[in-house]
């Protein structure tokens, strides 16, 4: 609102009629801004509600477009009617701020399509953010990435217990619904823990944060406690839909890395590091040694966690697929869970 109304009076010779000032001017920009404010805000909370982020992206960008407009045309109705009140009541100059520069007026009809475009074009941009990652977009656009740079990551990788006989039992289809209704309970738990989604790779997803924030309040721990906790509480509908309640397996590790940005008519930002490989080397071991999720040395040797919340079982040294040297791998579990069994 505080561009439209620069680009839209900031170069005539004198203030519009119904303007005594500049304040006026301020006035018009903080009340429709805070208007068509809250409206862009209720549409995307209706369209994560609702099925509606399920359907296609050209759908959510047509809704919070016309979800926009129809409350403009409420905003137009609600003025029309106190203007009738305005007149029944002989408010001589609120009826003429109404009627004539609120409702005739054309630049109230050029405010509501000058909205709509932008909110339409931040709708597609929301959802170009969503298939890349808020994040990424942002590092993308200002080129943060485009020569190659070192940083300390931390990365989580969360992998499905039973993943071929799910899929065999299932089906492809059943199956892959599956997944996104898993993957879709995750995704809260991961903005809570200002985590970010590096990479789906079917029924396995790879997050990652700055070194040091992983570690901040046990996030690395945190998703993936927190995503198994939301699992069994929609254990009736996964049960219903499913016949089963899925489980996952989970290994964290960190170090660094080499970020840099891949691809030229489709970019991402990639990771080149052993940090990934010893990752994936990790998760691998979750099943022979009988655990859910599992802690290189170095991570765990960082984790404050000052409140007890965890309990971290050394394991010693295992010599990983591929590795030359042994590494120290800890298990991690709820320390609530270990205590409730003594």
């Amino acid at each position: 609102m505080a561009s439209f109304v620069f680009f839209r009076y900031s170069q005539l010779p004198e203030l519009p009629l119904w303007a005594n000032g500049n304040g006026d001017l301020v006035t018009l920009a903080l009340f429709l801004g805070t208007v068509f404010g809250g409206l862009h805000w209720l549409s995307n909370l209706l369209a994560d509600i609702s099925n509606i982020s399920r359907l296609p992206y050209l759908f959510s960008v047509v809704f919070k477009g016309a979800f926009l407009f129809i409350g403009a045309l409420t905003l137009a109705f609600m003025t029309q009617f106190l203007d009738l009140w305005a007149v029944d009541h002989h408010m001589v100059t609120l009826r003429k701020m109404l009627n004539s520069e609120i409702i005739k007026n054309t630049s109230f009809q050029a405010v509501v399509v000058y909205l709509v475009i932008v909110r339409v074009g931040l709708a597609f941009i929301e959802q170009v953010a969503l298939l890349v990652g808020p994040r990424v977009l942002v590092n993308i656009g200002l080129g943060k990435y485009h020569r190659p740079r070192y940083e300390e990551r931390l990365f989580l990788f969360v992998d499905m217990v039973s993943s071929t006989a799910h899929a065999e039992t299932l089906g492809d289809v059943k199956f892959s619904r599956l997944i996104q209704d898993s993957f879709s309970l995750l995704a809260e738990t991961v903005n809570n823990n200002d985590a970010e989604i590096y990479r789906y790779m079917g029924d396995a997803v790879l997050i990652h944060w700055p070194l040091q924030e992983g570690l901040k309040r046990e996030r690395c721990l945190n998703i993936y406690f927190e995503f198994c906790e939301q699992l069994n509480i929609q254990r009736d509908y996964f049960e219903k839909k499913y016949g089963f309640v899925p489980k996952f397996k989970a290994a964290v590790h960190g170090g660094q890395v080499v970020a840099a940005v891949v691809g030229v008519h489709k970019q991402e930002i990639s990771y080149f590091s052993d940090v990934v490989n010893t990752l994936a080397r990790l998760q691998d071991q979750c099943n022979p040694l009988g655990q859910r999720i599992l802690l290189s040395g170095d991570v765990a040797s960082k984790l404050k966690n000052k409140q007890q919340k965890y309990q971290l079982t050394p394991l010693g040294p295992i010599q990983l697929k591929g590795k030359q040297y042994p590494i120290d791998v800890f298990a991690a579990a709820l320390a609530a869970n270990i205590n409730s069994q003594n």
